[in-house]
């Protein structure tokens, strides 16, 4: 097909014979009344609107724009030229020309075809390494960082100390690795960093290199994997290759788990697809290193217990450093850090903010220091103060208040007096956080939230604290209820809340005595196609029925604690109709049975109704949404 193309079988060209081409010059046919003489033919192009010459010779209408040619020997042209001339029509001479492309259009597309067929297979004798028949597809898709170019150090990296101390060594050894050899013994050569996503795995991974001076590798696991089978394989040696010419280094796998997975595990088409062949390069290279390679190998990966033991056994992944989610000490380290590169006010307290910050990642306190920047600079402030980090906070976890949404009379009604049930019942019973605050100003998909600051860090769940946790979540429900003789979808989050908590209680806990010191959830760990659980019938209804005692406990005691303290319950919410959000203090004095005189919300908008300009809010405005921890409505700290 290519063949008849380039030839012009196709119709781009047609050869014809002497007599037609003669009648066709004679009769004008051609464009510009022009020919064109090569070395083996004659040619013209049609002009528009022509129709075949009269007489058996011209009888095939050619379309216009088409290229006529008939052949004639080299020596015979002139008496071709001489008919032509006496006919009227203008030469141009092309015979160098014509030439090269008579050869290059008749034996074009073969040379072509086997420079490709010799380019391929010279390309496969060389194997199928980086250089060989994979070409680019298989070098390593790497990042790397030098010694100049990587200013990270272990004073950028805060929260994470017991890691830091546990790598020390690593450092050591790359700088001096005669020290360790001295008494015969032998560093690691694959450190796992294990944690959650944003605890600063690869952080801490860059100041290892940095304090070492030495170049740092990295790649993602997922840049190994491509369509071709064999990429990743190639890939993996070409980086070790290249790490190896450059020892002393690092290579870093950040979320190994892509390609290191068990063996077998899942459900793929087979044992040897492109995954298992990348895991097994990256061990045969871990099994290649030399006393003298001077290289480290580091991963990280937040799924430490679905990597194959192979990748974990002795002379690989044999130390596991854990990175965990920092403490409040952590978090106020980390704070001061990212403080250092924004102007922060003189008011700015961190260690409050590393306390209503529990669970925070590393990622989410730099990201938590960045928003407040912006906030300022939004409100044209000359510094960071306090209520922007608390607004940054609260946007990161719940998303941007929206204090312009029209909400209907009824609504805010019901919303109030829900957030007050419960602030009661929190207020009231022991074993919970402390109510920070209250509001009714909307803020991503809720209506309300009623916050928490948490007096210290939680890492295990007693059973008073679940219990008491689940009367507050009732709490929203049995206030809004009493008040407006109706129930709403408002307390959705509530339920799901309540409802893992008692789950969680029975199935995980063992605080059941009814089912006793026993687990029945299933096994996260392992693989199925359909969900199954290892229990009967007979224990999954006992399950059912347990669940359902505790939170039917939790609502009763709740309801019993709202009815007592009805007084309190309104006067928040009558409170909260008026300034929208209640501050912990003014929350406590209403309990008393106190009165708040500050300005109400309506007040504030008439005074700004009748101003010329806007009142300068103050950085004590009890208004604002400031805000803290943990929420009812779904922000509690999760119990798995």
């Amino acid at each position: 097909m290519l063949w008849g193309v380039i030839n012009g079988d196709g119709g781009g060209q047609e050869i014809t014979s002497w007599e037609d081409f003669y009648q066709r010059a004679s009769n004008n046919e051609f464009v510009d009344n022009q020919v064109t003489l090569e070395n083996t033919r004659i040619l013209a192009v049609i002009a528009d609107h022509t129709e075949a010459p009269d007489g058996p010779l011209g009888s095939i209408d050619i379309p216009a724009g088409t290229e006529v040619y008939f052949p004639i020997a080299g020596d015979n042209d002139d008496w071709y030229k001489e008919k032509l001339t006496s006919a009227g029509i203008d030469f141009t001479n092309n015979k160098d020309t014509g030439l090269f492309m008579h050869f290059l259009m008749s034996w074009g597309p073969m040379l072509l075809i086997l420079f490709l067929i010799f380019f391929f297979i010279s390309r496969s004798a060389r194997g199928g390494g980086a250089g060989g028949m994979l070409g680019n597809f298989g070098k390593s898709k790497h990042k790397l960082a030098n010694k100049d170019s990587n200013k990270v150090t272990f004073d950028d990296v805060a929260g994470v100390e017991e890691a830091k101390a546990e790598v020390h060594e690593i450092i050591e050894f790359l700088k001096n690795p005669k020290k360790f050899a001295r008494l015969g013994g032998r560093i690691p050569r694959g450190i796992l960093l294990v944690g959650t996503p944003g605890c600063g795995k690869t952080l801490l991974a860059k100041a290892i290199a940095g304090e070492a001076d030495v170049p740092f590798f990295t790649i993602s696991g997922s840049d190994f994997v491509e369509m071709f089978v064999g990429v990743g394989a190639s890939r993996v040696r070409d980086l070790f290759k290249q790490a190896k010419d450059a020892s002393p280094c690092i290579i870093f796998l950040d979320e190994i788990d892509a390609v290191g997975r068990k063996r077998g595990s899942g459900f793929s088409s087979g044992g040897h697809d492109e995954r298992e062949q990348t895991l097994n390069a990256i061990l045969v290279e871990m099994d290649g290193f030399e006393l003298s390679d001077q290289v480290i190998v580091m991963a990280a990966t937040n799924r430490a217990d679905v990597l194959d033991p192979a990748l974990t056994r002795p002379g690989r992944f044999d130390r596991q450093v854990h990175v965990p989610l920092p403490d409040v000490e952590g978090r106020k380290a980390i704070l001061e850090v990212h403080a250092k590169k924004i102007k922060l006010g003189p008011s700015v307290d961190l260690s409050r903010v590393a306390r209503g910050t529990p669970m925070f990642s590393g990622a989410d306190l730099e990201a938590l220091v960045n928003e407040a920047a912006i906030i300022a600079t939004l409100s044209d402030k000359d510094f960071v103060d306090q209520l922007d980090l608390d607004e940054a906070r609260d946007k990161i976890r719940w998303g941007r208040a929206n204090k312009s949404r029209k909400v209907q009379e009824l609504e805010r009604v019901a919303t109030a007096y829900h957030e007050a049930g419960h602030a009661v019942v929190q207020l009231i019973l022991p074993h919970t956080d402390p109510v920070h605050k209250v509001t009714i100003i909307p803020r991503g998909q809720s209506g309300g939230a009623t916050f928490s600051l948490p007096e210290k860090d939680r890492y295990f769940y007693n059973r008073k604290y679940l219990e008491a946790s689940m009367r507050v979540l009732c709490g929203g429900r049995i206030a809004e209820r009493r008040q407006t003789n109706d129930i709403s979808s408002g307390a959705s989050m509530d339920i799901q809340m309540a409802t893992s908590y008692a789950r969680h209680m029975v199935l995980d806990w063992g605080m059941s005595d009814r089912l006793g010191f026993v687990q029945y959830s299933p096994d996260p760990n392992r693989e199925a196609i359909f969900a199954d659980r290892d229990y009967s019938p007979d224990t999954a209804r006992i399950i059912d029925e347990e669940v359902k005692r505790l939170i039917d406990a939790a609502f009763a005691e709740a309801e019993r604690i709202i009815d007592e303290h009805w007084d309190q319950v309104a006067a928040i919410s009558e409170a909260l109709l008026e300034y929208e959000t209640l501050q912990s203090d003014e929350l406590e004095a209403l309990m008393r049975g106190e009165k708040i005189t500050r300005t109400t919300v309506a007040g504030l908008l008439d005074q700004e109704s009748k101003s010329p300009t806007p009142p300068v809010a103050s950085t004590d405005n009890n208004d604002s949404d400031e805000s803290n921890e943990s929420t009812s409505d779904g922000a509690l700290p999760s119990p798995a």
